[in-house]
This record gives structure tokens, sequence and C-alpha cells, in this order.
């Protein structure tokens, strides 16, 4: 009876371990409950493929001759995307205390440098703040209006 009992026990032992270890690795391979979600898309860290700033084509045009003379070489279409914004930051960088990096992003950076530029020579009156409103908005208008060179 004692050799039935002990290979009994020792059947159940085994079932038991080999079960306990079942459950375990089950567990360890299981996906988790709820699955976490990142909390930015990467919408939000897009830039925006075309940020004219309140021109319109005609200005934005004039503005595109103007960066010719800054190393933009794209084309003269009216839409101030990330090459004529980078052609932007080149001269803001070289003459109006920009300081970020060369990335075609309209950033605060971008747009107090730019209103350095508008206060020097376009009629800008407002604040050095990024804030690119009514004001900057207007001396931009009058810097797209003038004529430049190499475009036809």
């Amino acid at each position: 009876m004692r050799v039935l009992t002990r290979g009994l026990v020792s059947t159940i032992a085994v079932a038991g371990i080999a079960a306990g270890s079942l459950a375990g690795a089950g567990a360890s391979f299981a996906a988790p409950a709820s699955v976490s979600k990142p909390a930015v898309g990467t919408e939000a860290v897009t830039p925006l493929a075309v940020n004219n700033l309140g021109l319109n084509t005609t200005e934005a045009k004039n503005i595109q001759c103007w960066l010719r003379g800054y190393g933009y070489t794209g084309a003269i279409d009216g839409q101030l995307g990330t090459n004529s914004w980078k052609a932007f930051q080149r001269n803001l960088q070289a003459n109006y205390g920009y300081t970020g990096a060369i990335d075609g992003i309209v950033g605060t950076g971008t747009k107090k440098a730019l209103q350095r530029l508008l206060k020097e020579a376009w009629g800008y009156t407002g604040a050095i703040d990024g804030i690119f409103g009514s004001g900057s908005q207007a001396a931009f208008k009058r810097m797209a209006a003038d004529d430049y060179p190499g475009c036809g």
C-alpha cells in the first residue's frame, strides 16, 4: 500500500508542478489587459506643409523670389513650405538673431526673427514676441508687395 500511495502522491505532485508551470507560462505570454497608446500622435509633431502666415499666393510668390537670394531653389508656387522656410531661417539666422534649427518649421523663434526683419524695414511696430498677429501680418504683406528680381 505504501508503494501505491507514494506513486500516487508523486504523480499528483508532478501533475501539479506541470500545471503550475503551464499556468505561469501562459500568464507571462499573455497580452496585457489594456494596451497603452502614445500620449502624442505623430500628427502632433508633423510640421505644416505650407504656412503662408496670412499671405495670399501672389504675395507668397514674391517672398519666394526674395528668398532666391538666400538659397531657395524650389518652385515659385506661392506655397511657403518647408524649403521656403529653411531659406528664410538661413537669412534670419545670418541677420536677425534667429538661433533655432534650420528645419523649416515656423515656430516662435522664426516668428520673432521675422518680426525683427519686419521692424527694421517694413514698418512693424509691435512687440518682438513671436505672436504673428495683425500687425505682423500687415508688415509681412508690405514686404510681400515689393517686386523682387529673379521671378518671371
